[in-house]
C-alpha cells in the first residue's frame, strides 16, 4: 500500500534580483481600503499568523501560467508585513534574535529583509546566510517541472570587482548556449559591447544585469567570450528560453586501478531528476562498481527526501534499515513539534522507495542501491544543503565520505518555502542532525589529510578545473578521486581559490563596492523538510 507523504523543498542556486519596491500601492482598478482596516503594529504583541495570511495588498484572481490559484483576499501590504512579522516570530529558528522594528516605514520585500539575526560564527560570518525570498510563479516553475528561463549557462562568479571575471561552469543539453557552442571554461568579456570586465557607469551595469539574468523568455543580447587563452572565441547573440534542466549528467563507469568506479555529475535535488538519478544507480548496479564519485560540486540544493533517497542509494538496505538519515530541531518553542506541519517530531529514515512526485506517494518500485561503505564526493564552497545533508546523513552510519575539491557552504539548516501573496519566502525555522546528534556544519565539511574535528573530512583540496569538460578523467576533481582510490594520497597541486575571492556559493546576499550586479542576490540552496 502507497504511503502518504508530505514533502517541502531544500533549493538551488539560482540568481533573482531583489525587488526594489514592495506592494505599497494599489491598481485604480482596486477600491481604496479603510484605514481602520490596516493593522497596528505593537512592539512585542503578536498574533497567530493566520490572522494577516493572504490578505495581499494585490490579491490573485485567478491561476498563474502553473495552473496554481490561491486563497488571496482584498489587504494592504501592512497585513503582507504583518504576517511576516507573526511567522518569522512563530517558526524561524532564531526568533529571539530578530529585532522588533516598526513594518510600517519598510517595503514588503525590505522588511522581510531584516526579520533575520545579525548575530554571527565564530569565525565571524554572518549565522543566517540563506534569507531570500522569490516570485511563487518563478519557484514552482523551476522545482515542480525544472524549468527555468536563461540561456541554459551555468556561471561561476570568480570576482565581483574590477576585473571581474565570469566563467561557464557548463551548459544546459540543447539550451541556446549550448547550440551556440558555449563550452566550460568560456570567460565573458562584453555584453552588448559593454565592457563586462572593468565596467562602473550605473546604466552600463543595470544592462549588464538584464543580460545576465533575463526576466522572460525571448530576450535577445550579445555575448563576446574568451577561451582559457585569453583569445577572443565567440561573438554570438543568445536569446533567452524557458531552459529544462536536467540534474543528472554525464554517468559513466571507470576502470581503475582500485577497481570499477561509477561518476556521476548531480546538479539539483529536484523531482524531475529522479529517474535519471534511478537508472545512473541501475547501470552502477549492473556493471558491478566497488567505487562511486558523485560529483555535487554545483549541487545547491533541493528535496530533502530526495537526499534520503540518494543515501540509501549509496548504502543499501543493509547499512540502513532501521536508521535515522535525519532528524530535525525546530526553535524552543517547539520541541517536539513541527511548527508548520502540526506533527510529531520523528526521525527522517533512508528512504527506500521511489516516490511519486504528483501524489505525494511512495510507490512499490525499490531504489537500486550499490551498497558501498564508502563513496567520493566532489565538492566547492557551492555544494549546499540537501548536498550536505547526504554527506552528514552517511556520516551518521559510518559510511566513511572522501572529500575532493573544496569546502562546502555550512548549511545544517532548512525551511519550508511559504507563499503569501504572490511570493514566496524562505527563512530558517530547523536544523538537521544525523544518527549520531551531529549537525553542526555552519562553516562547512573541510577536506584534510588528517582529520580531527567532526566537520573535517578525509580528502584532498583540489581547485575547479575549468580546462577539462565535467566528466573527463583528466578533470582535476574527478583525477583527484581516482587517485586518492588507487593510492589513498593526495596530488600535489595550487591550493583552491579562497572563498573571499568568490561571490557565490557562499549564501550572502552581496553587493559589490564597485557597483556590479548592484541588485543581484544569490538564491541559496534552500532544505525543505522530509516527509514525514
Amino acid at each position: 500500500m502507497n504511503q502518504h507523504i508530505s514533502f517541502a523543498l531544500i533549493t538551488i542556486i539560482s540568481l533573482i534580483f531583489y525587488a526594489c519596491g514592495g506592494s505599497s500601492s494599489q491598481p485604480t482598478s482596486v477600491p481604496p481600503i479603510p484605514s481602520s482596516f490596516e493593522p497596528t503594529w505593537i512592539a512585542g504583541q503578536f498574533l497567530d499568523d493566520s490572522t494577516y495570511k493572504n490578505l495581499c495588498a494585490v490579491p490573485r484572481t485567478g491561476p498563474d501560467s502553473n495552473g496554481d490559484t490561491f486563497l488571496d483576499s482584498q489587504g494592504t501590504s501592512m497585513h503582507e508585513k504583518m504576517w511576516l512579522r507573526s511567522w518569522t516570530n512563530d517558526t524561524y529558528l532564531w526568533y529571539s534574535e530578530v529585532d522588533d522594528n516598526n513594518p510600517a516605514s519598510f517595503f514588503v520585500s525590505n522588511y522581510f529583509s531584516q526579520l533575520q539575526t545579525n548575530e554571527r560564527t565564530p569565525s565571524g560570518s554572518f549565522k543566517d546566510n540563506f534569507h531570500f525570498s522569490e516570485s511563487t510563479e518563478d519557484y514552482n516553475q523551476r522545482t515542480q517541472s525544472g524549468v527555468t528561463s536563461g540561456y541554459g549557462i551555468n556561471w561561476e562568479f570568480v570576482s565581483a570587482s574590477s576585473p571581474r571575471r565570469l566563467i561557464v561552469r557548463f551548459t544546459e543539453p540543447n539550451s541556446p548556449a549550448a547550440i551556440a557552442s558555449v563550452r566550460r571554461g568560456y570567460e565573458l568579456k562584453t555584453i552588448d559591447g559593454i565592457d563586462f570586465v572593468n565596467a562602473t557607469d550605473q546604466a552600463d551595469v543595470d544592462q549588464i544585469n538584464a543580460a545576465l539574468f533575463p526576466s522572460d523568455a525571448g530576450q535577445t543580447f550579445n555575448f563576446v567570450f574568451t577561451n582559457q587563452a585569453k583569445n577572443e572565441l565567440l561573438d554570438i547573440n543568445l536569446t533567452s528560453q524557458n531552459i529544462e534542466l536536467q540534474p543528472v549528467r554525464n554517468v559513466k563507469v571507470i576502470d581503475t586501478d582500485a577497481g570499477r568506479m561509477g561518476y556521476m555529475q548531480f546538479n539539483s535535488f529536484i523531482r524531475t531528476g529522479q529517474q535519471d538519478l534511478i537508472d545512473g544507480f541501475q547501470q552502477f548496479v549492473a556493471q558491478g562498481v566497488t567505487e562511486l564519485v558523485i560529483d555535487l560540486r554545483y549541487n545547491g540544493g533541493g528535496l530533502l527526501a530526495m537526499a534520503s533517497q540518494v543515501a540509501y542509494m549509496v548504502a543499501g538496505s543493509a547499512q540502513t534499515n532501521n536508521q535515522t538519515f535525519e532528524t530535525l530541531q525546530f526553535n524552543d518553542k517547539y520541541p517536539n513539534e513541527d511548527p508548520v506541519t502540526g506533527n510529531t517530531l520523528q526521525p527522517t529514515p533512508f528512504y527506500s522507495r521511489e516516490i511519486d512526485w504528483t501524489s505525494n506517494q511512495f510507490t512499490n518500485n525499490t531504489l537500486p542501491s550499490v551498497d558501498l561503505t564508502r563513496v567520493f564526493i566532489l565538492a566547492t564552497d557551492n555544494t549546499c544543503s540537501a548536498s550536505e545533508a547526504v554527506i552528514n546523513g552517511l556520516r551518521g552510519i559510518d559510511v566513511e565520505v572522501v572529500l575532493i575539491g573544496d569546502t562546502t557552504c555550512g548549511k545544517p539548516f532548512g525551511f519550508y518555502p511559504t507563499d503569501n501573496c504572490s511570493t514566496t519566502y524562505f527563512t530558517i525555522q530547523f536544523q538537521g542532525v544525523n544518527a549520531k546528534g551531529f549537525g553542526e556544519y555552519s562553516e562547512g565539511f573541510i577536506p584534510t589529510t588528517s582529520p580531527i574535528f567532526d566537520d573535517q573530512l578525509p580528502g584532498c583540496k583540489v581547485a575547479d578545473d575549468f580546462t577539462q569538460v565535467l566528466g573527463n578523467e583528466a578533470e582535476s576533481l574527478l583525477a583527484s578521486a581516482i587517485g586518492y582510490a588507487e593510492t589513498s594520497l593526495c596530488p600535489i597541486q595550487n591550493k583552491p581559490a579562497s572563498k573571499a575571492a568568490k561571490i557565490q556559493g557562499t549564501g550572502i546576499a552581496i553587493k559589490s563596492p564597485n557597483t556590479f550586479l548592484e541588485s543581484l542576490k544569490i538564491l541559496t540552496p534552500i532544505s525543505e523538510p522530509p516527509p514525514l
